[in-house]
């Protein structure tokens, strides 16, 4: 490992590559990627998804890598050493990393343990073979302390993981958990296109369905790409900027801006073919949301040969995808300890998932003693039925992630300077396609941001 100070890096390319993947890769992938491929119609969404990925997010990500490596500091100070009147930017992206772990770890905490009822499953111990998908996981949920118990778990394992030095801790973890995620789901993948009825699912997700377009517009289809590559590739959180002050000199910054969306799409496409197929073969509901991870999928792997044990395959895969994730961004959270407050990396990674899982409290208790909260009900009748956890679900992405992005692509297109980055990308040699860059940067990323952000907020 290279040494920064008291900062190591990643080990190379391939160790940077796989934790921005691992970044990358998470839950909102795994349903929410191959359903709006389906209601986006199938291959003329993939189309649209590309161009906005070429066209918006790898100038914007190539920015960020750029400026992450360039300082090697947290998100707020790495604003505040060019100006110090935009560091609210990078609290912006933290305050969205806080808000998200607030019910992200409950939902990996949600994965472990139905990967462990799924194991023990396989050798016929405990109910929940025989258990209502429903039912079981409306109990769980409202169970007043037993969700936390699993939360506190993952937040456990994320503390071990990076306390001593995230860099080569997230590194060691992803050359785990990304083979581990990629076979698994290939292993179900191939399982679920193989059932009868599973052609079906491929019809939903690859043929090309112009009725879509009729149906929602061509704006709502380019709604639907432009919002999904926005969280498939981590932009707004901070965790690309925080990420990359770990990437060696010697990466090609453009190289991986391009490889990494597009490895994060393989991956997304995969899951699709994991969880599509097998809900049509079914015939249960593609549209249900994150329940189509715990209540569907139960009831295709119920009646599925062996289901218990591709039950199990599937959520370890589902499980290495939240972990990787949640470390990545418990990771973006500990330079407000280690750098504002100036605390060692243990006690402030363990502050980080503290404040974790003092966050989902409520956030859990809002399926049980809280469920008759709606915190943001004052706001009018749209958000009287937002429980606690889709409240802070909204006020961090939809909120602090759209400011934050829209605010970033301003300050690195506009303030820091367009030649600033090209200086640290230029580092591992010239970047041919430098002025369409700059002009997609400058003119064509803030606009695509803009929409993103009044997308997310509702107003379109």
């Amino acid at each position: 490992m290279k040494q920064q100070g008291k900062r190591s890096n990643f080990s190379g390319t391939a160790g940077f590559f796989l934790a921005n993947v691992a970044g990358a890769v998470g839950l909102g992938n795994l349903w929410g990627f191959p359903f709006k491929m389906g209601r986006g119609g199938g291959f003329p969404f993939i189309v649209v998804y590309l161009v906005a990925v070429f066209a918006v997010g790898i100038p914007i990500v190539i920015s960020e890598y750029g400026f992450g490596r360039k300082f090697r500091v947290g998100p707020v100070r790495a604003y505040e050493a060019v100006d110090k009147k935009w560091g609210f930017v990078g609290w912006l992206h933290e305050i969205t990393c806080i808000l998200v772990m607030g019910f992200y770890a409950l939902i990996v905490g949600y994965l472990m343990k139905y990967m462990c009822l799924y194991f023990l499953a396989i050798f016929g111990v405990g109910g929940f073979a025989a258990a209502d998908g429903a039912a079981f996981f409306g109990a769980m949920i409202s169970a007043p302390v037993e969700p936390l118990v699993w939360t506190a778990l993952v937040l456990g394992l994320t503390y071990v993981i990076i306390r001593n030095d995230f860099a080569r801790g997230y590194e060691k973890a992803c050359r785990v958990l990304l083979p581990v995620l990629f076979v698994m789901l290939v292993i179900v993948a191939v399982r679920s296109c193989t059932l009868p009825g599973a052609v079906e699912g491929l019809k939903y997700m690859f043929k090309p369905n112009m009725a879509a377009f009729r149906e929602i517009g061509f704006f709502g289809v380019f709604s639907l790409a432009v919002v999904q590559m926005w969280f498939s590739i981590n932009i707004g959180f901070g965790t690309n900027i925080f990420l990359s002050s770990f990437m060696p000199d010697e990466t090609n910054i453009p190289r991986q801006a391009i490889a990494i969306p597009i490895a994060d799409m393989i991956v997304a496409m995969l899951a699709g073919l994991a969880i599509m197929p097998a809900v049509f073969a079914y015939g249960l509901d593609p549209t249900s949301g994150p329940g189509l991870l715990f209540i569907t999928l139960k009831k295709v792997f119920d009646g599925m040969p062996g289901g218990n044990v591709f039950g199990f395959i599937f959520f370890v895969s589902a499980f290495a995808a939240g972990l990787s994730t949640s470390i990545g961004i418990t990771g973006a959270l500990v330079p407000i300890g280690t750098e504002h407050l100036k605390w060692s990396t243990d006690k402030a990674t363990a502050a980080s998932c503290l404040l974790s899982f003092v966050l989902s409290i409520p956030v859990s208790l809002g399926y049980g003693l809280l469920s008759g909260v709606h915190p943001l009900a004052w706001l009018g009748e749209r958000f009287a039925g937002m429980d606690m956890l889709d409240s802070v679900d909204f006020l961090g992405e939809n909120v602090f992630l759209s400011f934050g992005a829209l605010f970033m692509v301003i300050f690195i297109g506009w303030v820091w300077k367009p030649d600033a980055v090209l200086a640290e990308v230029e580092k591992s040699g010239a970047f041919a396609w430098k002025r369409l860059w700059h002009f997609l940067l400058r003119f064509v990323a803030p606009v695509a941001t803009f929409f993103v952000a009044l997308t997310s907020l509702g107003i379109l």
